[in-house]
């Protein structure tokens, strides 16, 4: 179901987040339909969201884009900036390199996924304690610019790929992600 009410986002057994676009514009429409008030109440309360390419960007705290710094979700420390590479954007398939554990690429951890974006977050910052447990961070690669390809953070999960465009694994990656609804 595609929705902007916030109440049925708020109740929905999962929220998917997309983006498509510039991060400054994604978080003005996101702060719109209050997007960023529904994630944040559905994660205090152990809802899970799910982050495509720039709906993951948002999930950082926040974004350079032509000069411009934009406060994103805050959900995790980090800024997301342009990628490095030679040629940028990168377009086009991938590997990712996943780390054990991971529930969200259950039988594609060697596939590979389709990429279409010019920024990223390039590090990770995010410091864990006894009391808190380390997200599982993905990373890929391009021109030799590393950076978060995805990330499991207990009902958070978020992908800088397009899984809906990414085939039999993709598919897979989704799949997977319903089951732990």
């Amino acid at each position: 179901m595609l929705t902007d009410d916030f109440q049925t986002a708020l109740d929905a057994d999962g929220l998917i987040v997309p983006g498509v676009g510039a991060y400054a514009a994604c978080m003005e429409g996101l702060r719109a339909v209050k997007g960023d008030r529904i994630i944040g109440r559905r994660l205090a309360g152990g809802r899970p969201v799910l982050g495509i390419c720039v709906g993951m960007q948002i999930l950082f705290a926040r974004g350079v884009e032509h000069g411009v710094e934009t406060e994103g979700c805050d959900e995790w420390p980090g800024t997301v900036s342009r990628l490095e590479a030679p040629v940028v954007p990168h377009m086009g398939w991938n590997t990712v390199s996943v780390p054990d554990g991971s529930a969200l690429f259950a039988g594609v951890e060697d596939d590979r996924f389709y990429f279409v974006h010019s920024y990223a977050a390039r590090s990770w910052d995010l410091v864990t304690n006894d009391r808190t447990s380390a997200p599982l961070v993905t990373w890929a690669e391009h021109g030799g610019d590393r950076f978060v390809a995805a990330v499991e953070n207990g009902p958070l999960s978020a992908t800088q790929f397009h899984p809906e465009k990414s085939g039999d694994a993709g598919a897979r990656l989704l799949h997977n992600w319903i089951q732990s609804l």
